[in-house]
């Protein structure tokens, strides 16, 4: 297998928080019902997740955000459910794996996929 698409990205989560607050919408609009559950540095690394594989992806133009939704394995892994566009385009890339990785501490949310096939 290869490498054929790597993202990262950090959140300030504080500022997104301040965003959010600011922006009426703005959750419903970047996140699932599912994930506009979590708490707000969750909602950071997730949105990082998204950035990061809109990156990975090579950033096409025709990504929407509910296309793309992190979910929790039971052994509270993170991975993307892909749909639309975010799926076509994995798959145009040849990607058969998305690894992701999430973090947040000391403020920072944090993400890195990586795309392999």
């Amino acid at each position: 297998m290869a490498i054929v698409g790597v993202g990262i990205d950090v959140v300030d989560i504080s500022r997104f928080g301040d965003a959010l607050r600011r922006t009426p919408g703005m959750v419903e609009r970047l996140f699932t019902t599912t994930e506009a559950s979590r708490p707000l540095a969750s909602l950071a690394a997730r949105f990082a997740a998204k950035e990061a594989l809109a990156k990975a992806l090579g950033a096409p133009g025709n990504l929407e955000w509910h296309d793309a939704e992190v979910v929790s394995e039971s052994s509270g892994r993170p991975v993307f459910t892909r749909r639309g566009p975010v799926s076509a385009r994995a798959t145009e890339l040849g990607a058969t794996s998305v690894h992701l990785s999430l973090s947040h501490d000391a403020g920072i949310a944090s993400a890195v996929v990586v795309l392999e096939g």
